[in-house]
């Protein structure tokens, strides 16, 4: 195993309160925290209601602006609400600074920006792979949530909701399970379970297939060694938001089986076997995916040494 695996900063970080939460309290607490953060979207989600914000088939009505700007702030109130229970966790229990959980000043911008092209770019890569199949093509959808009319709802959602949302999942999972678990018993045990209840986690998610729980399983080990490799939660934490707005605000698909309704620049259909395209669910759960994500596992492994650690 190679020994920025074996050897972290993100370990030594976790270390730095009084008690490591042990394995089993983890776990429970995990499932805890993530059953409790739709209370904290509760808000967001009755003014949504309130002004008549669905038809009867439960699909948004509003105009892509407010639909954006609702959708976002629910995303941001209920995911902002888990990194809050984490973080009362670690200040109370593990007795450490919010900042322990990866979030050190050095190199921010640097690893965040990083991390948005890297994310866009490897979703696109599987966007690229159904196209050069032919199983990916534009379709002709609402053209009042299209293109430029909906760039108001399509920026609101990220900006408010995508980069919360995937940050929140990364400070649950990476920042504060992996490296908890790996310093307090062995880095592959932090490997294997922070990347395992991510997966369960969406276990819930409407459409969900064997490959798709295997995509998400995949992509807590690529978000583990991304994690590891730069000793830092800001790099997975853009990836993880671009690669969520992306895939359902970019390209227009499904988002690990979820369909915001906001709108999309780009509206693609996938027109091939579920297997490979991922079908209902979106790309998360086909074969395009999996290949992405084994190969960057991969080049993650051979990824100069890090900024953190330099």
């Amino acid at each position: 195993m190679p020994k920025w695996i074996t050897n972290n900063r993100l370990y030594d970080l976790a270390q730095r309160g009084q008690r490591l939460t042990p394995w089993y309290a983890v776990i429970v607490l995990g499932f805890v925290m993530v059953m409790s953060q739709s209370l904290f979207a509760i808000p967001a989600q009755v003014v949504k209601w309130g002004l008549g914000g669905f038809s009867e088939a439960g699909e948004i009505n509003l105009p892509p602006w407010q639909a954006g700007l609702l959708t976002g702030l629910e995303l941001a109130m209920g995911f902002g609400g888990l990194v809050l229970l984490v973080w009362l966790w670690v200040w109370r229990y593990e007795k450490r600074a919010f900042s322990t959980l990866g979030f050190e000043r050095r190199s921010v911008l640097q690893q965040y920006g990083r991390g948005l092209l890297i994310g866009l770019l490897a979703f696109s890569g599987s966007v690229g792979l159904m196209a050069l199949f032919g199983y990916a093509a534009p379709e002709a959808g609402d053209p009042t949530r299209m293109g430029l009319a909906a760039l108001g709802g399509v920026l609101f959602i990220f900006l408010l909701g995508w980069l919360i949302q995937g940050a929140a999942e990364e400070v649950l999972t990476r920042g504060w399970m992996l490296p908890v678990l790996g310093a307090r018993y062995r880095p592959w045990v932090g490997i294997l379970i922070s990347s395992l209840f991510f997966a369960i986690m969406h276990g819930l998610n409407p459409n969900l297939s064997i490959l798709a729980l295997v995509n998400l399983a995949l992509y807590g080990l690529f978000a583990a060694l991304y994690a590891l490799r730069e000793e830092s939660l800001w790099g997975i934490c853009a990836f993880h938001s671009i690669w969520n707005w992306a895939q359902g605000n970019l390209f227009g698909m499904s988002v690990s089986g979820q369909n915001t309704g906001v709108g999309t620049l780009f509206d693609l259909m996938e027109s091939g076997p579920d297997w490979f395209t991922g079908g209902a669910f979106g790309p998360e759960g086909g074969l395009a995916v999996t290949i992405v994500l084994v190969l960057s596992s991969a080049l993650i492994l051979v990824w100069p040494k890090s900024d953190q650690a330099s």
